[in-house]
């Protein structure tokens, strides 16, 4: 109870019944003072009201208005039970009194009490039902808030106006622009709060729509626009309307001079911050704390560290968030000893300038300094015990963590986002979701930080349905307008599958798989959330073409990223890759090159990863300018090495690969697992067994790493191509690891090229008791035994794969004229130029028989007629889409074609004789590798 006499209104007098003391605790000195002061002086304003009825009117009016502010006070100390007190004592009120009271329920959150408190009033006036009206809308309950609209006796330009307010502030905007067009008088506020509300929601488009119509705007309008379009990223924009207001005589202010510097800092130019700075001194503003600051930060962003700090020495006056930027800066830039002996300089040492050492000691691996500084502030603020939280997680140490984290006196949301993301951090996604839901438990609405940090978890561990549920939290707290959680919604929708497994099963197609159908639910949801947000930026852009790419939609994803173009937004580093490696995934390399030529326009060609990116996609498109790309790099990491060595193997550069590996062990970078994969993989195209050999035993030998069974499979695969069977089968069982299916599925196509069936029943019957469900087992021995002419066991493979339910996947060949995508399945029937394109095929097929060429029929696995299998040879889907490039592509132009499955014999044959006689390059890339033809032979040398 408060320090102060408790007293009763009674028949016009006033008793004292009891007082009641509580002894104040956790309360500095200075604090524990004004509290005593100001009971003190409630005290004796109601000791005073017993002598108001004798008072003169003026006297009476004085105590009236002083007792008003009274009440004022104590609603904004959060003492509301105190001021409703002094209000339930006061012997005279007028409307003043019962607005004010009323405020100070808004203020505390108690809505319930404004509400009777209001209609308890007989008095009230315009001003009183617009203090209610808006109390709703900032509380988030827009309904209420219409209906006390509704329900005004009379209305003024402030009513409307706080209407507009309530449905734009609650993103309302189709309500609040409803509101707004039936205003009968508008004034500026009217005007700023309908562009405030777009503005919030990103709809910038319709918020210059307004402003443009303004006839009158004031620096609020101005202020809001520039903000506006700074925040959504459209920092020219945001400069281009500060300057029409400049040209406008308006006199910019201290919070638009701010507004303007966080535009012209992403553009990264020094002389505009300069520019800036002129103005500030111009209008008398440099030596303000809060824009010197300001520019400090503005210098920091631009990389110019030393401008910076000349500027902060010449600061006449400098608060603590001036000497923490420097301290972050010194110590972001990597130089903590500045950092220190600035720290050392600050004679205050104010809390805000510790928890900004405290922070730069943990950064760098100095937990301990961390600690030490943090036990000496006697009263650290809820920002300090979060830095320490940061600290330990950042340092691993999750465990002090968590013991800083349940000590703090008052957590709030930021606090429970540190810890979120230490966990996420440190591969502890599944600690962060309970932690969060902890959060949720506590009371604490979650802020947007913390939103996105949940659903980089649940990404992380692929959990869609606990994404979906925070997404249900996200809509009911209104943060789905927040890019940040927007794009972290999408990002979540586009890594996860779903579970709903009972879904999945309602549609059914021969191919399909829950996995399959999962991933296009999900994908629809990502889908959603982009098209619902108001504000979409680069990121949310990026987030949805890269979630389309990994589902394998790379047309969607083209044309997500042509519409992004359109609408003028600059891609970054993330959009680049993810739309480069649609490019590589649908093996268009006309849309690569294009691709490429806007990575230099756009200034991307030294970003490292871009590079490493567009190498990965030349060399999957079977064009050999990923090597020019690699040469041409001033600086390279392991995965810009990785990327060569993986294009080498894949396109049947072996002798290539290996250079490339001698030569990054002299450049001192040490390979990895994924270096000896490749390499391994590029010996085995190439027949290199002795390179293999070696290369695969110094990874433990030299480098010290235990081969997996990946590394192994390579090196069956490199022992199988090459007729080693045996050699290759006595590998698999002495192997430390334990063999997979794909292993000894490498063992059985081995058994297929040399046809030794015995070996490859073994194998295939080692693969059944595994119990697969891959198809290619089967087929490999089915295909074996066709070609032994064995058609009984070819019946019984196809009736065990029947009874199974295992579906051969069917060969689709693909190929890109213009910006269009051509499939064609063997025996193509639905083409449009189907009839032409038979044409062709049987126009070089006959050129190709009058050379001598008799049709390989080994590779027709049916047991039908020759003739029969002649026909069946030549409508293959790769000799289909080869013709259609003929016709339709200039004499003399490289031709490339995708297929799903491995190229059989009789189409290698054929690519290599088309390539002679039409002078074409063949580039073909099947399910195992690339073929160049060309001149009549294969990049392969027939070893495949």
């Amino acid at each position: 109870m408060p320090p102060f006499p408790v007293v009763f209104y009674r028949s016009g007098f006033f008793s004292a019944t009891s007082t009641t003391t509580t002894k104040l605790s956790s309360v500095n000195v200075r604090f524990r003072l004004q509290y005593v002061r100001l009971c003190s002086m409630i005290h004796r304003r109601l000791c005073h009201f017993r002598s108001l009825s004798t008072l003169s009117a003026p006297t009476s009016l004085t105590h009236l208005l002083q007792c008003n502010k009274d009440i004022h006070k104590l609603s904004l100390l959060g003492r509301v039970t105190e001021a409703r007190q002094m209000f339930d004592t006061m012997p005279r009120r007028d409307s003043g009194s019962w607005n004010t009271m009323i405020s100070g329920y808004i203020q505390n959150g108690l809505l319930n009490k404004a509400q009777e408190l209001f209609d308890s009033f007989q008095g009230k006036n315009v001003r009183t039902w617009t203090i209610l009206l808006s109390g709703y809308a900032r509380h988030g309950r827009a309904h209420e808030a219409k209906a006390v609209f509704e329900s005004m006796p009379e209305r003024n330009v402030v009513s409307w106006n706080a209407m507009v307010t309530a449905y734009a502030q609650n993103g309302l905007l189709r309500s609040a622009r409803d509101v707004f067009d039936q205003m009968p008088v508008r004034n500026t506020v009217s005007w700023n709060s309908m562009i405030t509300g777009y503005c919030h929601c990103g709809m910038m488009g319709e918020a210059r729509e307004l402003f443009d119509q303004m006839e009158e705007r004031n620096i609020a309008s101005w202020m809001v626009m520039v903000s506006g379009y700074v925040e959504i990223g459209e920092c020219c924009e945001a400069w281009m309307v500060f300057l029409m207001m400049l040209r406008s005589s308006v006199r910019p202010d201290q919070a638009i001079l701010v507004a303007a510097l966080l535009a012209v800092m992403r553009f990264n130019k020094l002389e505009l911050i300069e520019s800036l700075r002129v103005m500030a001194l111009k209008t008398g503003y440099e030596s303000n704390v809060v824009v010197g600051t300001a520019f400090l930060n503005a210098y920091i962003a631009n990389g110019s560290l030393e401008y910076g700090v000349k500027l902060f020495e010449r600061m006449p006056e400098r608060n603590q968030y001036s000497w923490s930027t420097m301290i972050a800066a010194f110590s972001q830039g990597g130089r903590l000893d500045d950092a220190i002996a600035l720290y050392e300089r600050d004679t205050e040492k104010g809390v805000g300038t510790q928890t900004a050492m405290v922070t730069a000691y943990a950064q760098n691996g100095r937990i301990q300094e961390a600690r030490h500084i943090f036990d000496e502030i006697a009263n650290p603020t809820v920002v300090t015990w979060n830095a320490m939280v940061a600290g330990y997680a950042q340092n691993g140490m999750l465990e002090e963590a968590k013991n800083i984290f349940y000590k703090t006196p008052v957590p709030n949301a930021a606090s429970w986002a540190a810890m979120i993301s230490g966990f996420i951090q440190n591969g502890q996604s599944r600690e962060a979701l309970e932690v969060f839901a902890e959060l949720h438990s506590s009371g604490i609405v979650p802020n947007c930080s913390n939103f996105t940090s949940a659903l980089f978890a649940c990404a992380n561990i692929e959990d869609v349905e606990m994404g979906r549920q925070i997404h249900c939290f996200v809509i009911k707290t209104r943060n789905q307008f927040n890019s940040f959680v927007g794009n972290g919604l999408i990002s979540m929708y586009a890594k996860c599958k779903s579970t709903d497994v009972s879904q999945a099963c309602r549609i059914k197609r021969v191919g399909d798989s829950i996995s399959w159908l999962s991933e296009s639910l999900t994908l629809d949801d990502a889908r959603k959330t982009f098209e619902r947000m108001p504000r979409r930026d680069v990121v949310s852009w990026s987030a949805i073409i890269s979630a389309y790419e990994q589902a394998g939609q790379g047309d969607t994803a083209f044309k997500l990223f042509f519409e992004m173009l359109r609408r003028g937004l600059k891609p970054n580093e993330s959009t680049i890759t993810s739309i480069l490696s649609a490019c590589r995934y649908l093996g268009v390399t006309k849309l690569g090159e294009q691709i490429h030529a806007l990575i230099h326009k756009l200034g991307l060609d030294t970003c490292l990863f871009v590079c490493n990116a567009l190498i990965t996609m030349y060399f999957k498109c079977g064009i050999l300018d990923g090597l020019s790309i690699f040469r041409e790099m001033p600086d390279r990491d392991i995965v810009t090495w990785n990327a060569v060595l993986t294009g080498c193997a894949q396109n049947g550069l072996g002798k290539e690969a290996v250079e490339v590996f001698k030569q990054m062990e002299t450049t001192g970078i040490s390979p990895n697992e994924t270096s000896f994969l490749a390499l391994l993989c590029a010996c085995s195209h190439a027949g290199l067994v002795d390179e293999g050999w070696a290369y695969f035993n110094s990874m433990s030998q030299h480098y010290g790493i235990t081969p997996s069974v990946y590394h192994y499979t390579c090196m069956v695969d490199l022992l199988g191509r090459a007729g080693w069977l045996s050699e290759a089968e006595d590998l698999i069982r002495s192997m430390p690891v334990k063999p997979d299916s794909v292993i000894w599925e490498s063992l059985l196509g081995a058994c297929r090229i040399h046809r030794n069936t015995e070996l490859g029943q073994r194998v295939a019957e080692r693969l059944f008791q595994m119990g697969t469900k891959r198809s290619g087992t089967y087929v490999l021995l089915s295909n074996m035994y066709a070609s032994r002419g064995m058609w009984g066991k070819v019946r019984e493979i196809r009736e065990m794969m029947s009874n199974r339910g295992v579906t051969k996947e069917p060969g689709i060949s693909w190929i890109q004229i213009k910006s269009k995508v051509h499939y064609f399945l063997m025996g193509e029937k639905a083409h449009d130029e189907i009839k032409e394109i038979n044409m062709a095929v049987n126009e070089l097929y006959r050129r190709f028989r009058a050379t001598g060429y008799v049709p390989d029929t080994n590779f027709v696995l049916h047991d039908v007629a020759e003739e029969q299998k002649e026909d069946d040879l030549l409508y293959h889907s790769e000799k289909l889409a080869v013709a259609y490039g003929i016709l339709q592509t200039p004499n003399g132009a490289p031709i490339q074609i995708l297929k799903n499955l491995r190229i059989c014999g009789d189409c290698h044959s054929f690519m290599k004789f088309v390539s002679s006689v039409a002078q074409r390059k063949i580039i073909l890339r099947d399910g195992n590798r690339f073929h160049h033809f060309q001149d009549g032979l294969c990049s392969c040398g027939d070893y495949w």
